[in-house]
């Protein structure tokens, strides 16, 4: 296999497979409303968000993540974007956490433990 096809994982945090609901706004306000995605994965350092609707790499978007019994509030930055198609790898966007707090932080870590 070449090493064009080797994706290197750079995450800081391992991240845990689990769906839930995350409600999207982008921070620069073109979006009028926000937008509902469901999670594919989370960790305290960010989160895949499954959509065929994409934003660009580098947007910084408000989330609203429904942690099972307590919503969180983050800011993320768009850091990979995926067109796939297949189980493997489904179309979404690869978010990292650029503003949540400790508290916020501690209950994603809770959440997933």
């Amino acid at each position: 296999m070449s090493k064009a096809h080797v994706r290197r994982d750079m995450r800081k945090h391992s991240r845990r497979p689990v769906e839930l609901p995350v409600l999207v706004s982008d921070a620069a306000n073109k979006v009028k409303a926000a937008i509902r995605f469901e999670s594919a994965d989370v960790s305290p350092g960010g989160a895949f968000l499954c959509s065929d609707l994409l934003f660009e790499v580098g947007e910084i978007l408000n989330l609203n993540i429904e942690l099972p019994g307590r919503p969180i509030q983050a800011r993320g930055r768009v850091v990979r974007v995926s067109r796939g198609s297949t189980p493997d790898q489904p179309p979404g966007m690869g978010i990292e956490f650029v503003d949540l707090s400790p508290a916020d932080r501690a209950a994603v870590q809770a959440a997933l433990d």
